[in-house]
């Protein structure tokens, strides 16, 4: 009975090498953050920088993401800032994670992982979890897919 109601973790998780130092692709996923990510992930329609100074560690950053026709406003901090190798953010408002860890495969590419945690549902998602699933694993293709072709264009 006590485990009707245990939350556990939406995560989608995906990975890909692409033809770009592990340097280059840090910049444009962390230190170009503000520029870069409404433009890999277009739902963002506004991102602004609740601190000032460049992003890192304990940055706090506001969105607001129209995902299918629901518009979402939070807030998140960088959680990890490893220069070249992961920058991860935080959900402070909502219980969300994003994880980016890049790998050097060789002097001109990468690997990147890209997990997507949603940490817990409302209660009147629960129902749908399934679909959440799916979608959250598609955001995740999506993500790198579109992280891919943008940096290996520049």
């Amino acid at each position: 009975m006590l485990g009707l109601f245990k939350d556990t973790p939406v995560i989608g998780k995906t990975s890909t090498i692409i033809q770009v130092s592990n340097e280059k692709l840090f910049d444009f996923i962390g230190v170009n953050l503000l520029d870069n990510y409404p433009r890999w992930s277009p739902e963002v329609k506004e991102l602004e920088k609740m601190i000032d100074g460049p992003i890192m560690l304990g940055t706090i950053c506001r969105q607001v993401r129209i995902d299918q026709g629901n518009r979402t406003e939070s807030t998140f901090k960088v959680k990890f800032f490893d220069l070249g190798a992961r920058i991860c953010f935080e959900g402070v408002s909502n219980p969300y994670r994003c994880d980016y860890v890049i790998e050097s495969i060789s002097v001109s590419s990468s690997r990147l992982t890209f997990v997507f945690e949603l940490l817990s549902l409302d209660l009147h998602v629960r129902p749908f979890e399934k679909l959440v699933r799916i979608a959250v694993q598609d955001g995740t293709e999506r993500t790198v897919r579109n992280i891919k072709k943008l940096v290996e264009v520049e």
